[in-house]
């Protein structure tokens, strides 16, 4: 029997790919479902032709999707393996050039977010033979350079493969990391466009069935017994749950911690659903954008339990929300770079098994009941805060607050909201209503206009069974919107909500905030007088063009309306737009935190020293936390 099979390199990547999974806690899946791709000259006849080959002759299961653009098919890779927690990754295809760098904000938006996607951008000849080749670009500098080392500066892991052979070792290593839960990232392995055609006689083992076993690291003794002795000294002690407790599956385990100590439970916008929105330890978002309840806990807090959270400025906002001279954190992560932030007690493990193992080593210890009972009237308060966001009566447009008070209505615990860039992440950190712990889909780490409607893909194919709904404002969608084809194409029922406000909504507040008094954040004529874009209304229709793209639309121009148009976009079949103009200027939830956008130290503009002179008040609460 022969030991070798001669394939060309992307017929073997193909086979390899197909040929691995993932376990954790005994369950198995496939690593890489499938790959994205865009066919161009770089890869059609290399990748392309090795996926139809595949195709045709069954030799590998690796099915083929088509995407519209390239930034979103990583998109709706990277919301695939959020929703299946990191335990799956796609692959996604470009050809030479600007298809391969159009992947590049999808890559940062990974490995920003720690979600693994494997990226095969096509590379220029490896023999150089025809130099320069169309899409290349030439560097005087270096003769092996290409636009692909951009990837570099945002990939865990990068690869050029110039031979063959060198694909072993380096489709090993990207498994790797792809599979790492504290390396985790996007992935690139660039692939010559002579190098994908050319063959080679590969060893049969390369392509046996791999398991990549991720694993669960257990804390320390004397770690975890530091930890817990700082936090029964504790008068005022906070859990701050990130991502890593939805991605460990610790939602279970931190509830019945909160439920046994009393520790109130914030969470960033990667840990919300974690624990239910309405358990008596729920106090919300916590930081820039968060709750009065949370913020308010946060400004006392003695102790700061983190768990599975990268502390972003959003979260501490931007190092003022934590108030106590004397705070002290323990930080439960599986990433030591997480774990000693803010000079914390690190206890670095899963979650899953820490927050276990804190549990039983807490065992008999709760809070203060004074201390329970001042959590309850902050949650309280804060419960009166958000009906009044939801019931404002606002005129002659809603405020977008009073949408999702209504879309919050219309969907069961199941469904999935996703939500990325603009106002609404802040609206949705103080007022979504999450049960489940993948319910609130807002990637907020790079927070990147243009993802949603790809991602709504994304996370719809990773589980069919819930309803996914996007939710997108006119700026996101401007951005990016042509995956409303692959929706179609692909027969997934997604709805989209389209909150169109004719400008952008939160930086026009900010700017405003800041004495730039909304400048270029509005979508208008340029004024013949003025000669800036503060002219009349552009007659753009958004709707008209998700119609265009092979959605149902239906129109709402009231909060009534649009509870109606919601109960039939929830019973079609097919993706379907639910279209809403709102108020631009709001009002927004209050602010309880604060963010650090640096003002102009000297202007000549009144409104831009009055900001600076706030601005300069609030850097005197800001510190590092040692």
């Amino acid at each position: 029997m022969s030991t070798t099979v001669r394939l060309t390199t992307a017929q073997a990547l193909v086979r390899f790919l197909a040929a691995q999974y993932s376990e954790r806690d005994g369950q198995e899946q496939r690593l890489i479902p499938g790959a994205w791709g865009i066919f161009g000259h770089g890869n059609v006849a290399g990748l392309g032709q090795a996926l139809l080959q595949a195709a045709v002759t069954e030799e590998a299961d690796l099915p083929y999707l088509l995407a519209r653009n390239e930034q979103g098919m990583v998109h709706a890779a990277v919301a695939y393996a959020k929703m299946r927690d990191r335990l799956a990754a796609f692959a996604c295809s470009a050809s030479t050039g600007p298809g391969s760098t159009n992947m590049l904000t999808g890559a940062a938006l990974a490995t920003t977010n720690r979600l693994p996607v494997l990226l095969l951008p096509s590379d220029m000849f490896a023999t150089r033979v025809a130099e320069p080749v169309l899409q290349q670009l030439e560097d005087s500098r270096a003769g092996d350079t290409s636009v692909n080392d951009a990837f570099r500066a945002v990939s865990k892991y990068f690869d050029r493969i110039s031979r063959p052979e060198q694909l072993i070792p380096a489709a090993l290593a990207a498994m790797r990391v792809l599979t790492d839960p504290v390396e985790t990232g996007a992935v690139t392995l660039a692939l010559p466009q002579d190098v994908q055609a050319e063959s080679y006689d590969w060893p049969v083992e390369f392509f046996r069935r791999r398991v990549w076993h991720v694993g669960r690291p257990v804390p320390e003794e004397a770690a975890l017994a530091r930890a817990v002795a700082l936090l029964r000294s504790a008068k005022k002690p906070l859990i701050v749950a990130g991502g890593g407790v939805v991605y460990s599956g610790a939602a279970t385990q931190l509830r019945a911690l909160a439920e046994a100590t009393g520790l109130p439970v914030a969470d960033t916008h990667a840990g919300k659903g974690a624990v239910a929105w309405d358990h008596p330890c729920a106090v919300g978002g916590i930081g820039s954008t968060g709750s009065h309840a949370a913020n308010a806990l946060a400004a006392e807090a003695d102790v700061v339990l983190g768990i599975g959270t990268r502390y972003s400025d959003f979260t501490t906002g931007s190092h003022t929300v934590f108030g106590n001279p004397d705070v002290a954190f323990i930080n439960l992560n599986v990433a030591r770079l997480d774990a000693v932030k803010h000079s914390a007690e690190p206890l670095v493990a899963d979650a899953k098994l820490g927050i276990e193992a804190l549990a039983g080593a807490l065992a008999g210890w709760h809070v203060d009941e004074g201390y329970r009972r001042h959590t309850h009237q902050l949650i309280s308060h804060t419960r009166e805060i958000e009906e009044a966001c939801f019931s404002r009566g606002h005129g002659p447009l809603p405020s977008q607050t009073e949408i999702l008070g209504a879309l919050n209505d219309a969907l069961d615990d199941h469904a999935v909201v996703i939500n990325a860039a603009g106002s609404m992440p802040g609206d949705l950190q103080q007022l979504w209503r999450a049960r489940d712990p993948k319910a609130y889909h807002v990637e907020y780490a790079y927070s990147c206009m243009g993802y949603e409607v790809a991602a709504g893909v994304g996370a719809k194919m990773a589980d069919p069974s819930r309803e996914v709904v996007v939710l997108v404002g006119d700026g996101s969608y401007l951005m990016m919107a042509q995956e409303i084809v692959t929706m179609v194409s692909e027969g997934l029922k997604v709805i989209i909500v389209l909150v169109q406000n004719h400008g952008f909504a939160s930086i026009g507040a900010l700017s405003e905030s800041l004495g730039s008094q909304r400048f270029g954040t509005q979508y208008r004529f340029r004024d013949e007088e003025t000669r800036q874009l503060d002219g009349g209304v552009l007659p753009v229709d958004l709707a008209a063009n998700a119609a265009s793209l092979g959605a149902d639309v239906l129109h709402a121009t009231s909060v009534d309306e649009f509870r109606i148009a919601m109960e039939k976009a929830k019973a079609a079949d097919r993706a379907t737009v639910v279209h809403i103009e709102t108020d631009l200027y709001g009002p927004n939830p209050p602010g309880h935190g604060w963010w650090d956008v640096p003002v102009s130290d000297t202007s000549a503009l009144d409104s831009t020293k009055e900001a600076y002179a706030t601005y300069a008040a609030a850097k005197q609460t800001q510190r590092h936390y040692l």
